[in-house]
């Protein structure tokens, strides 16, 4: 527990306990926790008392579960889906097991229908076909007032306002910046570099600069579809940029 959450608890220390292991950060730093405080956590209608180790350190989350607590509700964990499934009274699961062939059906999306957006075939909305046709005529009706929020190509994206966000290279000063030697492409490969460059610039994705110091060079593999990719080799500037322990889902 963090304290952030023990503030917004209203916690006091006479409601603490002593509590003296140490802890290793994801920094890999050792932490002596505040006390430890044993609390009841609710998911749907199970209550389970769990033991929080206080800790007065910096951190992105509020609190964090560890695995007993799992196991006593009988949860399962995703990271990749961000969420955690519960048990239902009896029910192995709270969410159905598809048979391997419904969950193919399932992945293909067959059951969504085109809606027009326009008169360019190119644009248009997918919803599912089984809505029912009250649901399904608002959820078109909203999606076609809204048209002006949509894009449908990478290219046509707007650009983000540097005041609401912006991207910084947080890169170690003590690291010596790596030009990388220039490559002499296969005609092909210098082709989609040049279309690639065109669109990202007529976008005004990028714009030309010039860095004296740091040089990376482009690379270009071939797509399952048998288009080119263009990518970049960041590899130096990987080395010199500090590990981010608490990444951004991407």
């Amino acid at each position: 527990m963090y304290p952030d959450l023990y503030k917004g608890l209203n916690l006091k220390p006479e409601d603490l306990t002593a509590y003296n292991s140490s802890l290793v950060s994801f920094e890999g730093k050792t932490i002596t926790p505040r006390s430890q405080i044993r609390l009841p956590i609710q998911a749907r209608l199970d209550v389970v008392e769990v033991d929080f180790i206080v800790v007065d350190a910096y951190s992105p989350y509020t609190v964090i579960v560890a695995r007993p607590w799992l196991h006593a509700l009988g949860a399962v964990s995703s990271t990749l889906h961000q969420k955690v499934k519960y048990p239902l009274e009896g029910q192995q699961s709270a969410t159905p097991v598809l048979p391997s062939n419904e969950l193919t059906e399932e992945a293909k999306c067959k059951d969504l229908e085109k809606v027009a957006v326009g008169i360019d075939p190119k644009k248009f909305f997918q919803v599912g076909s089984k809505l029912p046709p009250q649901e399904k005529e608002e959820l078109i009706g909203f999606l076609r007032e809204n048209v002006d929020i949509f894009v449908w190509d990478a290219y046509e994206a707007p650009r983000v306002d540097p005041s609401f966000i912006y991207h910084h290279l947080n890169v170690s000063p003590s690291v010596t910046p790596k030009k990388q030697p220039p490559q002499h492409p296969l005609k092909e490969h210098a082709d989609a570099i040049k279309d690639e460059v065109t669109k990202l610039k007529k976008a005004r994705a990028i714009k030309e600069v010039f860095y004296p110091e740091w040089l990376a060079i482009t690379v270009v593999v071939k797509k399952k579809s048998r288009k080119w990719r263009v990518c970049v080799d960041f590899t130096d500037l990987n080395k010199a940029y500090p590990i981010d322990l608490f990444p951004m889902p991407g």
